[in-house]
Parts: structure tokens; C-alpha cells; sequence
């Protein structure tokens, strides 16, 4: 495709207006059919993507196939040919905006969509894409910038067969995928394999976008995203945004599984269940896609760069769709934050920690000069301290990292423990089997945890009650060797 616009050329039977777009792999321009006084939309695929000499005659078998497509909830194709090195597809020019465009004034303004409407996209797009499939065509390219949300209150998938006409199925190239690397099932990411329940994937992830504000998985290189979606636990939704129905919660556990055939078989199997699951919730389902709320349509829009290193090569063309030069300087995304009251807990318990652990040691120190057995029986019991205010740390943030100090605390203080209760001091052969004991437990717990903060929780809870109880028995043991 040449790099400078077509605006003002003429494409068979189409005079192009203007340019109405552009991503990864073609450019969008505003059209006019002279002779039926129709306007429409021109997707003009990048001249790279067709480059090989049998991409023609698959071009024009698979766009005979997505122009055959008709179905409300799915973009008609009007039209596909060449010209000179032009490929292009025909369509019809919807009017309304992008999903892609309303998740960002959403994000500017600090608010998540509800579920009713979250529910009511899904639902439409998940006819449209079961009719497809029905059809025999795989979408292999679905996220939130390619469902339109027309004027008429209907959200409708468009770029079908977009990516499998390019040969985007099996390109992971950072040029070719990187706008999308976000959306892909581990398998087709990974492996280039793409079936019906690849493409429920991707509205999963459009899904868990809608109601948290983020993707599940984002990072600084393709690859890593990639790694991310085959190995890394799905955060929990209802972590992200707590007024997530629990019911929806479980439907994008299950859509969003590592294993294709852990996930729904089918579109209308994904739909029941997310049907009933608003249903379950109490939340109804509205009859059409309601128009932006005028709060949020006042709002400037957010952009939105996934990966902290897009920012170097900001520049290229292939970023053109996660790009919107419309929309001003970039903005930072809202990252959900903790709730307050979880915030306010984690930093009494800092407090309180430190205060006990001072007054332990003055407590020692007195000790010390009174009773020296005491002291030297009971100072243990402030590494256990120190132990149990990490676990409720643990508990109260959910921050895995917390379990290493944590783990290296308790351990040297229930070592010591032993030392000053049987003054066997001569064993030091007991320290480097400590030091073995917490490389295996520290390996065990962050790959249970694995970023999971409810295990992490959980893992701090039961450790708080264990090095509450250690404090207190290290202590009436101290009180029982003194009176000896």
C-alpha cells in the first residue's frame, strides 16, 4: 500500500473522499459509489501483507466467503478487487464509534461500563460471530477497536476475515500482531492454531475489559504477552473491580481458560451462560447498546499504549491501531486501585508493628538487666513478632513479594527459638540447611501464588494465626526457663 493517502483518487467504481483511519494492517477512507449515491467504507490492506504471488487468488476465495456474510451484528461487504498493488474491501460505512473509543472515555473518566451494557455488546456480538462460525469463517483478529457500536443501538463486528485474508492467523511478528497480541488465545498465539473457541477467547478478553477497564494480560514485549496468556493465572476479576457479579466472574473464568477445550464450544453457548448469569445477578439485560453518556462523552479520551516500552517506537505505522492521534497528548491509564479500607488496614498494621516491636525491645533491654535467662530466652520472640506483622501485611495487601521477608524472619526466628531454648549453640550446621529450607519454601509459595493475591491473602491469614501462636508459646517458654 503506498504510504500517502488516497484521498482524492479513484478505486474501480469508488471516488475516495477521506481518510477515516488507519491500523495494523490497512488504512480506512470514506468512499462514494456514484452511480447508486452511496457512500461507503474502503479498507486499502498495507502492500506488504500481499506480497506473496498466491495471495490474489486466496484474497479473492476467502473475500467471496466474508461478502457472503449477511447477518445485523456483522459489517456487509459490498465489494473486493485490485488495483495496481492496491488491494481492497468494500463495506458498508457504519455510523457510531468503536468499542475501543468508548472503553477509553471511560477510562478518562475514572468509571468501568456496567454489566447491563457489557452484557447487551457481548450478546449482539456473539450472534453475529455464531452465524459466522456457523458459516465456516473464524474471525482470528477480534478486539475491542473492530466492534462498532452503530447509532441505531446495535454492536457490530467489522475486519471479518481481515487477518485470515492477510495470513494474520499465524503471524507473530511485533510488526504485524502487536495491536492484537493482547486479545490472542494462547494457542493461536503460540502455535498459529485457531478454531471457533480461539475467537470466544478474544470476547472474553473484550469482556474483561469492559468491566474492569484493563486487559488481563499486558507487558513490554510481544513475547512476553504471549507467555502471559499460555502461563500466567487469570487475575480475578472481581479483584480488579469488586462490584463485578459474581456470576459474570465465573463466565470469564471459564471463556478464558488456558485450554481451548476447557472453554465454551460454541457463540450461543457463551451467550446462555452470560445471559443467564445477568439474569442470576439480578442485572437486566436493555434491548439495545444505550448511546455514551453525556458525562462521559465530555470527557477527553485516554490513549492507550499497551506495554511500558510502546513509548520507543511510538513512531512506527504498525501502531496506528492502539494509536489515536486525534486524541490529543497521551494520557496515563487509571490503574484500579486497592480499596481504601484494605489500604488503611495495611498501614495501622505498619504502624502498630513498629511501636510492638519497640516496646518489645525496650521490654528486653529491661529484661536483660534483671533477669539475663529471660532475655536471652525471649529475645527470639521479636524476629517472631516481626514475623507475624509481615503475615497480616501479607493478608491485608495481597503483595506475594511479602512472603520472602517474611519467610527469611520466621525462619531465623524459630532457629534461634531452638537455639536459646536448648543452648545447644555448637550445632551450626543447622544454618546452612536453613538457608536450603527457604530457597524450597519461597520457591513453593510464589509458584502457588504466582501473583494471585486471594492465595496470597489466604497464605497470609493462616501464617499471622501460626506466628501469633509461635510469639506467644517463644514467650512462656522464656518465662518458664527464667523462673529455673
Amino acid at each position: 500500500m503506498t504510504s500517502g493517502s488516497l484521498a482524492g483518487q479513484t478505486l474501480g467504481k469508488y471516488h475516495v473522499l477521506a481518510p477515516l483511519g488507519a491500523g495494523g494492517m490497512a488504512r480506512v477512507y470514506r468512499a462514494h459509489h456514484p452511480q447508486l449515491d452511496r457512500q461507503v467504507a474502503i479498507k486499502v490492506l498495507r502492500s506488504d501483507l500481499v506480497a506473496d504471488p498466491e495471495f490474489l487468488a486466496r484474497f479473492q476465495r476467502e473475500a467471496r466467503a466474508v461478502a457472503a456474510l449477511r447477518h445485523p451484528n456483522i459489517v456487509q461487504v459490498f465489494d473486493f478487487d485490485v488495483q495496481g498493488d492496491v488491494y481492497y474491501m468494500v463495506m458498508e460505512l457504519l455510523e457510531g464509534d468503536s468499542l475501543k473509543a468508548r472503553l477509553h472515555h471511560y477510562r478518562a473518566a475514572g468509571a468501568t461500563m456496567e454489566p447491563g451494557e457489557a452484557g447487551r455488546i457481548l450478546v449482539d456480538a456473539l450472534a453475529g460471530l455464531g452465524y459466522a462460525h456457523g458459516e465456516g469463517l473464524i474471525h482470528r483478529d477480534l478486539k475491542a477497536a473492530n466492534l462498532m457500536l452503530t447509532r441505531r443501538g446495535q454492536a457490530v463486528l467489522t475486519d471479518f476475515g481481515i487477518a485470515q485474508l492477510a495470513g494474520g492467523g499465524r503471524q507473530t511478528a511485533s510488526g504485524v500482531l502487536l495491536g492484537t497480541l493482547n486479545y490472542m488465545a494462547p494457542e493461536q498465539g503460540l502455535n498459529g492454531q485457531c478454531d471457533a473457541r480461539s475467537d470466544l477467547y478474544a470476547l472474553g478478553v473484550v469482556l474483561f475489559e469492559m468491566l474492569t477497564g484493563r486487559v488481563p494480560f499486558d507487558a513490554d514485549t510481544p513475547l512476553a504477552i504471549l507467555l502471559k496468556h499460555a502461563n500466567e493465572p487469570l487475575p480475578l476479576p472481581r479483584s480488579l473491580n469488586p462490584a463485578i457479579p459474581e456470576p459474570l466472574e465465573l463466565v470469564l473464568l471459564k471463556v478464558l481458560s488456558k485450554q481451548p477445550d476447557d472453554r465454551y464450544a460454541s457463540a450461543a453457548a457463551f451467550s446462555s451462560d452470560l445471559q443467564a448469569a445477568l439474569q442470576a445477578a439480578g442485572v437486566p439485560l436493555p434491548e439495545r447498546v444505550a448511546p455514551l453518556p453525556s458525562e462521559l462523552a465530555s470527557a477527553p479520551p485516554a490513549v492507550v499504549l499497551s506495554g511500558s516500552a510502546r513509548a520507543s517506537v511510538a513512531g512506527l505505522p504498525l501502531l496506528d491501531d492502539q494509536t489515536d492521534t486525534s486524541l490529543g497528548a497521551p494520557r496515563p491509564v487509571a490503574v484500579p486501585a486497592a480499596p481504601a479500607g484494605r489500604l488503611r488496614r495495611a498501614a495501622a498494621i505498619m504502624l502498630w508493628s513498629v511501636l510492638a516491636v519497640h516496646l518489645i525491645s525496650l521490654a528486653l533491654a529491661g529484661a536483660l538487666a534483671v533477669v539475663g535467662r529471660f532475655a536471652s530466652a525471649a529475645w527470639p520472640a521479636e524476629l517472631l513478632l516481626v514475623a507475624f506483622c509481615l503475615s497480616l501485611l501479607l493478608e491485608a495487601a495481597g503483595r506475594p513479594w511479602l512472603f520472602v521477608p517474611l519467610a527469611v524472619v520466621v525462619n531465623v526466628g524459630l532457629l534461634l527459638a531452638y537455639y536459646s531454648a536448648s543452648q545447644q549453640w555448637q550445632r551450626w550446621y543447622w544454618w546452612p540447611l536453613l538457608v536450603l529450607g527457604l530457597a524450597i519454601e519461597i520457591t513453593l509459595a510464589q509458584r502457588w501464588m504466582a501473583g494471585d493475591r486471594r492465595r496470597a491473602r489466604w497464605l497470609g491469614a493462616a501464617l499471622s494465626l501460626l506466628t501469633g501462636t509461635l510469639v506467644v508459646l517463644q514467650l512462656a517458654l522464656a518465662l518458664v526457663l527464667a523462673a529455673r
